[in-house]
């Protein structure tokens, strides 16, 4: 178990640590702070944890059942807020508990942070935790905004969650969401955008592909819907959440069967899908993709003038993911769809999302693919790691 109080580093420390580095932190710099205690534990971390460009974060001992969202603001913490709110106390011990689907619950998280001045972090949902549809956001104290992390922030992480198609189990140690490190030196102090440039992205798709077909960007890399049995090579083209399950244990692997849960949605002779209001649905992109080894991504929402829908708010893509011996890129992007308020006619090839691309600081030296836990290298259209199919 790490120490409770460790010393502070010296800031001149913190140069010696990164270097004059810019960037998302890999692996090993992960490693390295939570050696040096910029990153702390109630209880010993696991190696699986760390991934190539970022770390799973794991529920604490309890949870809270609150009537609504929140942000603290500037001035006041999670506690503060949680005093205020006088919610239910939940158990996560042992066999852990249900949380219900269409509730919300904050949950103190087993790690927090004491970071330098120099490095910031931004979170996201677990790949499996978006396929799940549990929404789940980042809270630090002081926050105005979710997700993200201020430099030098030093203090207990929270993660909302709220189950939105499923009711989940869930305990201490179960991982929902994941976190990145950015380290940033004297010239980038004041930057808010981390993006590649799209004229990067096309020096960089010329030297080894980042996708399968034509590269077109626009603020990132735009993909587009696959809704053709010809893209898919299969009649399934998407899945969309049944109403009235069972409870999933988010913790079990390969435990329950797909049609149990989800529908089928197979593929139109017209490539068309019309999204109901408020249901979930599981799809893929048209375009394999290649991260490079110096690079990560990010899934950004769609523009809401594009459409009346949400999709992927699941969205780390490691550096290493799509890999191939051949050098073709390999693995499709899932994506998660949520519509609004009014029926929405997709069709094939239709834009639904960017990918974001942003420097390593250096390359990690275990990329995606090369762990036990990368469950969706080589993916197509893919449901969670819970579900098996007949």
């Amino acid at each position: 178990m790490q120490p409770a109080y460790p010393l502070p580093l010296e800031d001149e420390h913190a140069l010696r640590l990164f270097g004059n580095a810019f960037g998302l932190l890999g692996r090993d710099k992960i490693e390295l702070m939570l050696r040096r205690n910029l990153i702390r534990s109630l209880s010993d971390l696991e190696p699986s944890q760390v991934q190539p460009a970022s770390l799973d974060l794991r529920l604490g001992p309890r949870a809270y059942r609150v009537r609504a969202s929140f942000l603290p603001g500037k001035s006041r913490t999670v506690e503060d807020q949680l005093r205020a709110l006088k919610p239910d106390e939940i158990s996560l011990k042992d066999r852990g508990a249900v949380l219900e689907r269409g509730c919300v619950y904050v949950i103190p998280l087993l790690e927090s942070l004491e970071l330098l001045d120099s490095i910031s972090a931004v979170a996201n949902p677990k790949s499996s935790t978006g396929r799940l549809d549990i929404f789940t956001r980042l809270i630090t104290d002081g926050s105005e905004t979710f997700d993200v992390v201020n430099r030098g922030y030093a203090g207990q992480l929270y993660a909302e969650v709220s189950p939105r198609s499923f009711s989940v189990r869930v305990r201490e140690g179960s991982r929902l969401n994941q976190i990145r490190f950015r380290t940033l030196n004297s010239q980038h102090l004041a930057r808010t955008d981390f993006a590649i440039e799209d004229k990067d992205l096309k020096a960089r798709h010329k030297e080894r592909p980042l996708v399968d077909g034509e590269l077109n960007v626009r603020g990132g890399l735009v993909l587009r819907v696959a809704l053709s049995a010809e893209t898919l090579e299969g009649d399934i083209v998407g899945y969309r959440a049944q109403k009235h399950t069972d409870i999933i244990d988010v913790d079990r692997e390969g435990a329950y069967d797909a049609e149990d849960f989800w529908d089928p949605i197979r593929a139109r002779a017209d490539k068309r899908l019309i999204l109901d209001p408020d249901e979930f649905y599981v799809l893929a992109s048209q375009e394999k993709l290649h991260i490079p080894r110096d690079l990560a991504a990010e899934m950004v929402p769609i523009d809401p003038a594009m459409g009346e829908f949400r999709v992927h708010y699941a969205g780390f893509f490691d550096p290493g993911f799509g890999y191939t011996e051949s050098g073709h890129p390999g693995s499709r992007a899932v994506l998660e769809v949520r519509s609004h308020e009014v029926p929405f006619i997709l069709e094939d090839g239709q834009v639904i999302g960017r990918l974001v691309f942003e420097k390593m600081a250096e390359a990690p030296d275990v990329l995606y693919g090369q762990s036990g836990s990368s469950h969706y290298q080589g993916q197509g259209l893919k449901l969670s790691k819970h579900f098996r199919m007949r």
